[in-house]
């Protein structure tokens, strides 16, 4: 089984850093796909912060969210990847997932340090089509 399909099978709750109040936006489409698809979505974003996103209160950073959380998946320029792989090591996730044209080496090495996932250049919502739809 490929890493991915393995992520997206076993790992059901996402910390969405980066999600707009834009409907129109894309990381505000992939975050309805994931909930239409079964998984749990935290939106993060520090300008929406108390805020509703697709039924979803709105976290300022993912050290807010005091749930359990799989995969951190970060759409936001690669310049800010690395604080965001810090802070996902914080809470335990298990995979920092960086959606496309972002790629950060000193998160990758910093994740997979603490035995995470890393996952760059790729959309949450595509991969998981292709698997399993």
């Amino acid at each position: 089984m490929s890493e991915i399909k393995d992520i997206l099978s076993k790992y059901k709750s996402i910390a969405m850093v980066g999600v707009s109040k834009d409907l129109k936006k894309t990381s505000t489409i992939v975050m309805k796909s994931m909930q239409n698809y079964g998984f749990k979505v935290y939106p993060v974003n520090p300008s929406a912060k108390g805020e509703i996103i697709l039924g979803e209160e709105v976290f300022s950073k993912i050290t807010d969210i005091n749930k359990n959380i799989d995969i951190v998946d970060v759409f936001r320029p690669s310049e800010e990847a690395y604080g965001i792989a810090q802070d996902a090591v914080k809470i335990g996730a298990k995979v920092l997932w960086l959606q496309l044209d972002i790629r950060d080496e000193n998160a990758k090495k910093l994740v997979e340090e603490n035995n995470m996932k890393y996952i760059e250049n790729k959309c949450t919502k595509i991969e998981y089509q292709k698997y399993f739809l």
